[in-house]
């Protein structure tokens, strides 16, 4: 079980506090929505929590069959809907380290691990998720 402990801090900010290790973020509301984007927003950690999931899946499905994902980036949008106000799609690009080559197998692996990440599970079905995987394998 993780415990985590937010503050409202005034101004459409507050700070979460990940009390285990003591680790603290601030969240901001977006310039559109009334706040000054200077920090993520709280919808921001949202879909950014669904590339780190995967990524973290993945690599524990690398260490298991003995290859590894070190390296790999990710570039996330998250688009917005209105009435009511939601996340309706996360886009992920996952971009692997140049010249490194995966098998078929290794590629089946990655991206099943990807899509059955426990974020990716709670998400509501409505919320569109785009995924690529983009292999540089030059």
């Amino acid at each position: 079980m993780t415990k985590m402990r937010t503050v409202y801090l005034g101004n459409l900010r507050t700070e979460i506090e990940h009390t285990q290790s003591g680790n603290k973020l601030t969240t901001d509301a977006p310039l559109d929505n009334n706040g000054k984007g200077e920090f993520f927003s709280p919808t921001d950690i949202f879909a950014s929590s669904l590339g780190s999931c995967m990524l973290t899946i993945m690599g524990i499905s690398a260490n298991a069959y003995g290859f590894n994902i070190d390296g790999t980036t990710l570039e996330i949008e998250k688009i917005m809907a209105a009435n009511p106000r939601r996340v309706a799609e996360i886009k992920i690009d996952f971009n692997f380290p140049k010249g490194v080559k995966y098998t078929d197998k290794e590629k089946r692996l990655i991206e099943s691990a990807a899509r059955t990440c426990p974020v990716a599970n709670s998400l509501h079905p409505d919320i569109i998720k785009t995924v690529r995987f983009n292999y540089d394998e030059e």
